[in-house]
């Protein structure tokens, strides 16, 4: 979710399913009318010191010395992907097993197998620590806390340099926190490519091809009033969220380092 424009613990439990990942609102960019905004040359605009980022009192910074705290909280929730064998009395045992929206289910062989070798998440991983490097780099603050808009899973807010991750998502483990990141790193990639991190974003040019579930996403309420040009945006970032490499290439090609 982007706006246009957490100081709370990581928190162990799973949460809701997840609604959306991302609703875009123009907060910082449409609360005061363009007129009041000093008319800079773009060249100009560009090498000006960025401001530092604003938090909000909810928002937890996930800075380079926390960052062992959300990967031990991701290694614990990677953990809960994994099937059990659950013991039945005067029976054999019976097989528990997560699955994500869309996934099929599986048959006991395919069961035993995910348990003879269980996901190591090791993508999802690399991309995660790859995107906060290159957000840190570009003068973007990666913070866990509750969104502004009712039932988006994260937000970025380019005026006040805030990408916002709600607190429930690490709990759902290292893919879905790799995709909401990844989301997000597009919008603010988006930002970057008007010209600096804090401006108003603008389409990459990449595929806005949605599939069934995604399209379900974006006919949520939290997209309701959004502009033609925030549904572009939108549409561009979650066409392109599960390509795990492509957020933070976007962020190297396309933003500054501050």
């Amino acid at each position: 979710m982007q706006r246009y424009s957490p100081r709370s613990p990581l928190p162990p439990q799973l949460g809701p399913p997840l609604l959306p990942v991302a609703a875009m609102v123009l907060a910082g960019v449409a609360l005061l009318p363009l007129l009041l905004r000093p008319q800079l040359p773009e060249p100009l605009l560009a090498v000006m010191p960025l401001p530092k980022p604003r938090l909000a009192p909810t928002d937890f910074p996930i800075s380079p010395e926390r960052e062992a705290v959300l990967f031990s909280q991701l290694d614990t929730a990677d953990r809960e992907w994994q099937p059990k064998a659950v013991p039945i009395p005067g029976g054999g045992p019976r097989y528990p097993y997560k699955r994500r929206a869309g996934d099929p289910p599986l048959n006991l062989a395919q069961i035993k197998l995910l348990m003879l070798n269980p996901p190591t998440f090791a993508a999802e991983r690399r991309t995660i620590a790859l995107l906060l490097q290159e957000l840190r780099r570009s003068g973007a603050s990666v913070v866990l806390g509750p969104p502004r808009k009712q039932g988006a899973a994260g937000e970025w807010e380019p005026r006040r340099l805030v990408l916002r991750v709600r607190p429930d998502v690490p709990a759902k483990g290292s893919r879905e926190f790799a995709r909401v990141l990844n989301h997000e790193a597009i919008h603010v990639a988006q930002s970057c490519r008007s010209g600096r991190i804090d401006a108003r974003p603008t389409t990459l040019g990449l595929s806005r091809a949605v599939d069934a579930r995604q399209l379900r996403n974006l006919a949520a309420p939290i997209y309701a009033d959004a502009t033609p040009q925030e549904r572009a945006l939108e549409e561009e970032a979650y066409a392109n969220q599960d390509n795990l490499n492509l957020g933070w290439q976007l962020l190297q090609a396309h933003c500054r380092s501050r």
